[in-house]
């Protein structure tokens, strides 16, 4: 955590957050609404895209229907997104980033990890960088950030979280157990809600519980997989390595600063007319997943972080990001992380009008090594799609699909 002496030398993994983005840039140029409870989006039949700190006290959140929002704070000023700006604004604090490191891993619109090992000898300590850069973002873009400073990319991202709003944590290595024992098991980056429910009926309350858990009972309880890399983070030594990439946005394609091409797939589709069926739109992620894994292995490519952009009926759009422990091409898998995200929405009648699904930080195929996901067994998901994928390229892309991407018969 953060002190003095300065203790970040060994911590050269900075995550760098935006402190409320959208409210934050919507409201810089109007000082009368530093201190009032603002809203970004949440619209008539829309949803919340954003929220400030004031309006945060009151329950809202993104992704609530603006009705609810509405009543848990009445009084809460409303604004329309403007997506132009925020491009305009993340563009600029991306390249912010990168004139301090190249090693820049972009995981949303307003967040990205940064290695900053390279650039010591010439800008200070790893806190000295995480104080220049939010001292820059501020001056630049007159907007807020706060930074956690670590030695591995989990610890990282919790210590952003702890340093909000507009603040520092650095969490050396010989402070990582006191910081990250204490903490719901849920606080872990990645871990979802099933993931959390699972270990609490385990008796595995806290990260420490987890962290003092035999390594091979861990893994017979949760799964071989989901059991080492649980292990890992409770200990704080996982991945440390930083991808450079950028982040997929909105899924408005190039002009709003969507990934490098090179680097991810997608696929997008519009409903017909706006819908809150929630089978309906599973439906379609399965639809979308399909047709993103299936390029990704005539590419030959895996990727190991998988994105949903949810457009709703006032064209209100966000999205949600999920990194797996392991680069995947497998259909069941990109699926079920895509499934994930929304459920993790809470969305409740919410009408939608467009989904996407995204898979980013795309490597060779051949030099990813498969193993089981989360711990479940992958019921021969890897042969079946590339079974469909032979009979697709000789029968054509309809040749072959998933039974509930079939339409009904008469």
């Amino acid at each position: 955590m953060n002190s003095a002496p300065d203790q970040s030398q060994d911590c050269p993994i900075l995550h760098v957050d935006m402190d409320a983005f959208y409210a934050s840039v919507l409201t810089r140029d109007r000082p009368e609404l530093r201190d009032v409870p603002v809203i970004v989006g949440g619209g008539y039949r829309g949803v919340v895209l954003a929220a400030n700190y004031a309006a945060r006290e009151y329950g809202v959140r993104s992704a609530m229907t603006g009705s609810r929002a509405r009543r848990l704070c009445p009084h809460a000023v409303v604004l329309k997104p403007d997506y132009d700006l925020f491009t305009t604004v993340s563009t600029a604090v991306m390249e912010t980033f990168r004139r301090v490191t190249p090693l820049v891993e972009a995981i949303s619109f307003d967040e990205a990890f940064l290695d900053v090992r390279g650039a010591v000898r010439r800008l200070g300590s790893p806190l000295q960088i995480a104080e220049l850069i939010r001292a820059r973002v501020h001056d630049e873009q007159r907007i807020t950030c706060s930074v956690g400073v670590a030695a591995s990319v989990s610890v990282a991202k919790l210590a952003s979280r702890r340093a909000k709003p507009d603040g520092v944590v650095v969490v050396p290595p010989e402070e990582i157990t006191s910081f990250l024992h204490p903490l719901d098991v849920g606080e872990l980056y990645g871990v979802g809600e099933k993931t959390r429910a699972m270990l609490h009926r385990l008796g595995l309350v806290t990260v420490g519980d987890v962290a003092h858990t035999p390594l091979r009972t861990l893994q017979r309880a949760v799964g071989h997989h989901l059991g080492a890399h649980l292990h890992e983070l409770a200990w704080g030594t996982d991945r440390r390595a930083i991808e450079p990439r950028g982040g997929g946005v909105f899924g408005h394609g190039q002009r709003t600063g969507e990934a490098d091409p090179d680097k991810s797939m997608g696929a997008q589709e519009t409903f017909g007319r706006d819908t809150d069926d929630r089978a309906l739109i599973l439906r379609e992620l399965l639809g979308l997943s399909a047709k993103v894994t299936q390029r990704m292995r005539t590419a030959g490519v895996a990727g190991r972080t998988v994105t949903i952009t949810v457009r709703f009926a006032d064209f209100t759009t966000i999205t949600r990001t999920r990194t797996l422990p392991e680069a995947t091409d497998v259909t069941q898998e990109v699926y079920r992380a895509a499934v994930a995200l929304y459920d993790g929405l809470g969305l409740q009648r919410a009408r939608i009008r467009l989904v996407g699904v995204r898979v980013e930080g795309l490597a060779p195929r051949s030099g990813v090594h498969r193993q089981l996901v989360l711990g479940e067994r992958d019921h021969g998901w890897p042969d079946a799609d590339r079974a469909v994928d032979r009979a697709t390229t000789r029968f054509g892309t309809a040749a072959v699909r998933p039974a509930s991407l079939l339409s009904p018969g008469p």
